[in-house]
């Protein structure tokens, strides 16, 4: 610039004693916490923010499996606890039964014997009235239906008769078989016959 006549203003000299000598014509001077070249600024947040979601990532998968693993025993131990139900289902009734099982058999024992059809009949009858009690204890209920009117969800027809009175034109006349509940549920539909 030395061989320059042009005059320079105070604004565009550049002061060259001032500039550093490392410092090689056209780069800049760096920053101290300037990144490196080829980095991309905020890499460091990234890989941060990266490992932190990698991590929360295996932590929800752990949760997953942990979960699924968790309701396969729980399907596991309900399949097997309905498997028991259903052997045992049944136990308590049978042994609520036991009793008149032991009736019946000191009955029929002690009346091989005997030509006494009252004794026997006695016998019968006591037996039954235990079994009755006992059903009825289980949630066992007779249906009356014998002069009611026909519901199909309760009664099944048989067969159709002539009415004996006019009262009785369709209506039960007859059951064949009694029907049952169980609670509130009907075991046992009881068969009829109907009054035409």
């Amino acid at each position: 610039m030395a061989d320059d006549k042009t005059p320079q203003s105070d604004e565009t000299q550049f002061d060259q004693t001032g500039a550093t000598a490392d410092h090689a014509a056209g780069q800049l001077p760096e920053e101290p916490n300037a990144p490196e070249i080829g980095e991309v600024e905020g890499a460091e947040a990234t890989s941060g923010q990266g490992s932190k979601a990698d991590a929360e990532l295996a932590d929800l998968k752990d949760k997953y499996l942990r979960l699924a693993a968790e309701f396969e025993n729980y399907k596991r131990r309900t399949t097997k606890e309905r498997a028991d139900l259903f052997k045992t289902a049944n136990q308590e009734l049978m042994v609520a039964l036991l009793p008149v099982l032991d009736d019946f058999d000191r009955a029929r024992h002690h009346t091989k014997d005997t030509e006494d059809a009252g004794a026997v009949r006695e016998s019968i009858d006591i037996i039954y009235n235990k079994l009755q009690k006992t059903l009825n204890q289980k949630g066992l209920a007779p249906m009356e239906a014998k002069g009611g009117s026909f519901d199909p969800d309760l009664h099944e027809a048989i067969t159709q008769i002539p009415a004996p009175s006019e009262d009785l034109k369709g209506k039960i006349v007859d059951e064949v078989e009694k029907g049952y509940y169980l609670g509130d549920k009907v075991i046992r539909h009881a068969k009829v016959v109907l009054g035409q």
